[in-house]
């Protein structure tokens, strides 16, 4: 384990919320499990006992990964996959709910998050679509976990998508918040309408030395405006934000942040070694494993329309559309909702 682990991440602690007041979802409740007796955070909050023990470290392909395991060993795995600029604490409330259900949860800090180190100095700092997925897969392989039902929001979703694309074997289902957002640097280069465009305001100036420099000296201003413009009506406090925050003083993550949003746009190269995926990436894969979508209702972030990807999914599929102020980290605004789309999307396997 890295000296630093427990110096750096202190966990899932605190408080698990139940489902947030004013939550709406577009399709019946599943009848095999239900979160919906859950006492309502705004009441009785339901304390989590949770400690730095649920971190650990495992050796996984190019990387030693951090990440949280929880539930029984024995239970069907499930694997929930953060964003940009977010961490493992996204899922902090949304782990207990399923592993009260007997999941074993794992969730991992990405490359260039917490306490996840590539092993070599030498490796080159890659934040294409394609790698961040093939280090799910090692990870996968590290757990001896052949199969899982994998959930994301953000980068989580992207990676998700990739996986359930390109290795729909180890994928029993999913949960992708945001839909299909599979990309490729072609159509990146493509321009959208100005409007469109003041949302990846971010994306341009990642673009320049200025930006590179910028976000260096200023990860966590950076990160907390962010947050406040893609969910304006979360009202999350110092505290909550500072949890998360310490993912960021990773040493590669302006690193991984800069490739890839650079890459995106075809202003950085990938490897060679990924050249495989991304080529069929690009030509925009259907997936066929069963999926629920979510999107919610103050999600100020860049997202698709739900109706644009709804044919990227040719298994059973639903999508959910989440009322109440909820903006772009949907796991952690509501983590109930989030909570019941895993349960029930495992169910249709």
């Amino acid at each position: 384990m890295h000296k630093d682990a427990n110096q750096t991440r202190r966990g899932f602690i605190g408080t698990a919320a139940a489902l947030v007041t004013g939550i709406g979802l577009t399709c019946p409740a599943a009848a095999h499990l239900s979160l919906a007796g859950i006492t309502d955070a705004t009441t009785r909050p339901l304390t989590i006992s949770a400690s730095r023990e649920h971190l650990k470290q495992i050796n996984a392909g190019l990387l030693n990964v951090g990440y949280t395991e929880s539930g029984p060993v024995g239970g069907p795995a499930v694997l929930l996959l953060h964003g940009w600029p977010y961490d493992i604490d996204s899922f902090a409330e949304v782990v207990p709910l399923l592993t009260a259900q007997g999941y074993r949860v794992i969730v991992p800090y990405l490359r260039g998050y917490g306490t996840t180190r590539f092993l070599s100095s030498e490796t080159f700092r890659n934040g294409q679509q394609s790698a961040l997925a093939v280090d799910i897969i090692a990870l996968m392989d590290a757990l001896k976990i052949e199969k899982a039902v994998v959930g994301g929001f953000d980068w989580g979703t992207r990676t998700a998508n990739i996986m359930a694309a390109l290795w729909p074997q180890r994928v029993s289902a999913m949960v992708s918040v945001s839909g299909y957002l599979i990309g490729n640097q072609q159509a990146g280069k493509v321009p959208l309408p100005p409007k469109a465009e003041l949302q990846w305001w971010y994306q341009y100036y990642f673009a320049t030395e200025r930006g590179r420099i910028g976000y260096e000296n200023n990860r966590r201003e950076f990160a907390k405006l962010i947050w406040k413009l893609a969910s304006p009506k979360w009202n999350f406090d110092d505290a909550t934000f500072e949890r998360s925050a310490q993912a960021f003083d990773n040493p590669d993550h302006v690193a991984i942040v800069i490739h890839n949003y650079r890459w995106r746009l075809g202003l950085a190269d990938g490897e060679e070694r990924y050249d495989e995926f991304e080529a069929r990436l690009a030509q925009a894969p259907t997936i066929g494993v069963p999926t629920i979508t979510m999107e919610s209702d103050a999600n100020s972030a860049p997202h698709p329309d739900p109706a644009v990807y709804a044919k990227k999914f040719t298994g059973k599929y639903e999508h959910r559309h989440i009322a109440g102020g909820i903006g772009h980290n949907l796991p952690q605004e509501a983590p109930n909702a989030f909570a019941q789309a895993i349960l029930d999307v495992a169910a249709q396997v």
